[in-house]
């Protein structure tokens, strides 16, 4: 038997067939439309699905489930999506709707829990017994997985680490609290950290690599230029690993995971990023001498929605 995984995204909608293993067979894609009702959006991702699956050259009798990673949130007891702000869905029943086209049991979770979920089977973290998932990009999604299963909250809205306060009446976050992880934590922070710096180095490597425009300024160019051993990067990036060691340990003191992935754009920085958030992790956990969850980056890529997706059904 095999599973159905598709990645729900704001651009693109991605499917995929997928074995027990999290192997993917055969892939397909489609454009997300937010222009249309609800209703056609659900019709058109079983139809990349069943396209897909047929590509495969497969048929629906092969499929054991169909998963579902979508942007947003999901209460785990109705199949309902509160919240899922990219695509213009609130409340909609996700699950139900999905059934209409495809009669097999239909599993819906946030998108940076199914990444987790599939580093948990077939990345990273694979045979771990307890992993947490940080996904750092334009903000910061969290996945927990223990024991092999995802851990959504009695709710639904487990997992939100982006929205741990990381400081007391700090950073206006989206969500309209204050102090919030990703303001610190994701891509968008760096960015902003680094445009606020510029002023007080307005020679710093960071603008000549940005072309004299703050507005050109990125994660890249600023771990670039921390690389090369400019003042200004170095600053920058030495604050960055501050705030993630300590979101970091925020995670181990409270749920003590075996490993801490970490994924999104900012951990394309590799081991620049990885070994000094190693080291600086270890100074806020509680325990000093006794050892503490290993911290790796994701393997998986853009494949992680899809078969962290297909997974749910396992």
């Amino acid at each position: 038997m095999v599973y159905i995984g598709i990645d729900v995204g704001g651009t693109g909608i991605q499917a995929g067939v997928v074995t027990e293993k999290g192997e993917i067979l055969c892939k397909g894609s489609i454009v997300t439309r937010t222009d249309i009702p609800f209703a056609d959006q659900v019709a058109a991702m079983a139809r990349c699905a069943m396209e897909t699956v047929e590509k495969a050259g497969l048929t629906l009798n092969d499929v054991k489930s169909v998963g579902l990673g979508v942007p947003g949130i999901v209460d785990p007891r109705t199949g309902r999506v509160p919240f899922c702000t990219n695509l213009g869905w609130h409340d909609v029943p996700l699950n139900e709707e999905f059934r209409k086209h495809i009669d097999k049991p239909v599993f819906i979770g946030n998108d940076a829990t199914v990444a987790g979920l599939a580093e948990s089977v077939a990345g990273v973290s694979a045979g771990t017994s307890s992993s947490v998932f940080l996904t750092l990009g334009t903000g910061v999604g969290g996945g927990i997985i223990i024991d092999g299963k995802v851990w959504n909250g009695f709710h639904g809205v487990g997992s939100e680490i982006g929205h741990m306060i990381l400081e007391a009446d700090g950073v206006p976050c989206t969500c309209g609290n204050r102090g919030c992880l990703e303001r610190y934590c994701s891509a968008t922070a760096i960015i902003r950290m680094a445009r606020e710096e510029m002023d007080n180095s307005p020679d710093s490597m960071i603008m000549e690599m940005a072309k004299g425009d703050k507005a050109n300024i990125n994660a890249k160019i600023v771990f670039d230029a921390a690389k090369a051993g400019d003042p200004a990067g170095v600053k920058l990036f030495s604050r960055y690993v501050k705030y993630l060691g300590q979101a970091i340990a925020n995670v181990i003191n409270f749920l003590d995971p075996e490993v801490i992935v970490l994924g999104g754009g900012v951990s394309k920085a590799g081991d620049f990023l990885l070994d000094a958030v190693r080291e600086e992790t270890p100074k806020y956990c509680l325990y000093k001498t006794m050892p503490t969850s290993t911290i790796y980056l994701a393997e998986l890529g853009p494949d992680a929605g899809i078969i962290g997706a297909a997974m749910l059904g396992q």
